[in-house]
């Protein structure tokens, strides 16, 4: 069985090795970011996924804030290893954060009193769909990404640099740039196992 969107998917693949020469410009990239985004669903069309786009400078004070953060609980004799990674971040085109609006879910919970502990989980899922959908977007513009999850230790530098909301929530960080490396293979569990169909 042939499908385009399923070839799309093969593409978004995690990139660590990243550089700055991705094939569109700035401006380009930012709107695909903000088109896939647009069109990543959420329950109630809540639109509560939010994002920070931030490149070149600014995404590299990001990745220098989050060596702060992480020096200071990261044993000194294992800090190498951890700088090596969040450098290979840095090296990347820019950097999207992604947020969720927790004002959005409070109110869905007041107005939908009965669904109240589910829009935090539907958010979250929300949010999920938006990471896969501007990844698979970045990859098919030729941009490599991996997801990262540097949160909550850099939830307050955030805040205080770019002036983020109270009511945003970090949830990942995605560096992005050109692609240095060819991509590892990629292993699949066995169906039989993940799978059950009826009817």
């Amino acid at each position: 069985m042939s499908s385009q969107v399923i070839s799309l998917y093969k593409k978004r693949r995690s990139q660590y090795a990243l550089g700055k020469n991705v094939p569109i410009g700035q401006a380009e990239t930012t709107e695909l970011i903000k088109q896939a985004m647009r069109e990543a669903p959420s329950a109630f069309n809540a639109q509560s996924s939010r994002a920070l786009i931030l490149f070149g400078a600014e995404s590299q004070k990001f990745w220098e804030l989050a060596k702060d953060e992480l020096r200071k609980i990261v044993p000194a004799e294992a800090f190498a290893a951890t700088e090596g990674k969040l450098t290979s971040f840095a090296a990347g085109a820019g950097t999207v954060l992604y947020f969720v609006d927790t004002d959005v879910v409070k109110g869905l919970q007041e107005q939908f009193a009965l669904y109240a502990d589910n829009f935090p989980v539907w958010a979250e899922q929300s949010n999920g769909m938006a990471q896969f959908a501007v990844w698979t977007a970045l990859a098919d513009a030729g941009i490599g990404a991996s997801l990262q999850h540097y949160n909550p230790l850099v939830d307050e530098a955030v805040r205080k640099e770019w002036g983020v909301h109270g009511n945003w929530q970090l949830r990942a960080q995605m560096p992005f740039g050109s692609n240095e490396a060819p991509f590892g293979e990629k292993s699949y569990m066995e169906d039989e196992a993940r799978f059950k169909v009826f009817g």
